[in-house]
């Protein structure tokens, strides 16, 4: 009996040494280490890629933002600021709770058919809306100029970024909405496109973040939600 009892706190003994030691390499010097290591090579991407204007955080390079309007009173939708660059749609295509872009809380795509008639009409609304925001005087946008990322949003509904050509097609209005020359932005958007990775890898693509933030400091302003 005494060696049983010898035994079982021997084993408990070890057993608890065990988890101590454990406890202290995986859950302490693992992410001390690991943590350094990425603080050491890849402080930015550490971080969260945090993107600075000013001084001060303003978002991150990973993360879309919204550029709209405040409320007006008994509206439910903020409309879009039409100063800056527009992202991707908001809130996936429409009404959806599925897919709430740039809201953390949850993200996901709309996971509607390419035939569901909510997403075609979704779709169809957006393009109407994109036309006649970025149409100017004496020069006019047709559907057919308006890429697919501007009337449909990503997987995850947090894409921060938008194809050269959404881009391109807000140059004229955006250049008339703040009084800065068409070529001016036009060389805005063209400074601030991205290639493809390792030149072959995705598609060429604009941070609207980065973009905005540059028309405010050649414009002047505020950037931002």
């Amino acid at each position: 009996m005494n060696t049983s009892l010898t035994n079982a706190a021997r084993l408990f003994a070890a057993g608890l040494r065990a988890l101590l030691v454990l406890t202290v390499v995986t859950g302490i010097v693992y992410p001390l280490v690991v943590t350094g290591v990425a603080q050491g090579l890849f402080p930015g991407k550490a971080n969260g890629s945090e993107v600075k204007a000013d001084g001060k955080v303003v978002g991150s390079s990973l993360i879309g933002q919204s550029y709209h309007l405040p409320l007006k009173e008994g509206q439910e939708t903020p409309a879009p600021d039409l100063k800056w660059f527009q992202g991707r749609p908001r809130n996936g295509l429409g009404t959806n709770t599925v897919n709430t872009q740039y809201d953390l809380i949850l993200s996901g795509a709309t996971n509607r058919a390419a035939d569901n008639p909510e997403l075609l009409r979704w779709v169809k609304d957006a393009k109407a809306a994109v036309v006649k925001d970025n149409s100017v005087p004496g020069h006019p946008v047709k559907p057919s100029d308006v890429p697919a990322d501007a009337v449909t949003s990503s997987g995850s509904g947090l894409d921060p970024h938008i194809s050269p050509e959404y881009a391109d097609l807000q140059v004229r209005r955006v250049a008339e909405r703040n009084g800065l020359p068409v070529a001016r932005v036009q060389r805005l958007v063209d400074t601030h496109t991205t290639g493809r990775t390792l030149g072959f890898i995705g598609e060429p693509r604009v941070n609207v973040l980065e973009l905005n933030i540059a028309l405010k400091d050649l414009k002047g302003g505020t950037a931002g939600h």
